[in-house]
């Protein structure tokens, strides 16, 4: 009888193994945390380096390899006042591109005397295509898709920015 009970219990749990083994996984979901926008300063655009101002940005700032890196990667979208402002350390040419980027974006090339040099308007979500600054630059600013179109802006341009 000892034998008959040990060799269920045997199967039993072979079959249980296999039932359980079998099982499909579960489909896993990698959710991601929502970044909010913060405001660290602020940035002024100028018509043709004139006192005469065009528009107002709220920013952040992008400055150290991680944040260059990541830039606004990962987010549903921003205000039309908020934007992000990449800082290098020297003057040189710069590829950006949309990877992990979910919505559509104006990317403005700045030479370091702060003054708008080259365009990149509708930069496109996802898209893994380098986006050069045609020109040695300093800084970027990525603001809303077809914000440098609707507040003008232009080539020649000025900026200032400050920190809060």
């Amino acid at each position: 009888m000892f034998n008959k009970i040990n060799k269920s219990w045997v199967f039993i749990i072979t079959l249980s193994m296999l039932v359980f083994s079998c099982k499909e996984d579960s489909k896993k979901t990698i959710a991601t945390q929502n970044i909010e926008f913060t405001h660290e300063g602020d940035l002024t655009v100028y018509l043709n380096a004139s006192d005469t101002v065009k528009t107002k940005f709220n920013i952040e700032f992008a400055e150290t390899e991680y944040e260059t890196q990541t830039g606004l990667m990962y987010r549903k979208g921003m205000k039309n006042n908020q934007g992000m402002l990449f800082i290098f350390p020297d003057e040189s040419m710069h590829s950006f591109y949309m990877k992990n980027t979910e919505f559509p974006l104006d990317i403005i090339y700045i030479k370091e005397n702060q003054r708008i040099a080259s365009f990149q308007e509708n930069a496109q979500p996802l898209n893994e295509n380098g986006l050069s600054s045609q020109v040695p630059i300093k800084y970027v600013l990525e603001v809303n898709s077809g914000l440098a179109q609707e507040l003008g802006l232009s080539i020649g341009d000025s900026i200032s920015f400050n920190r809060k």
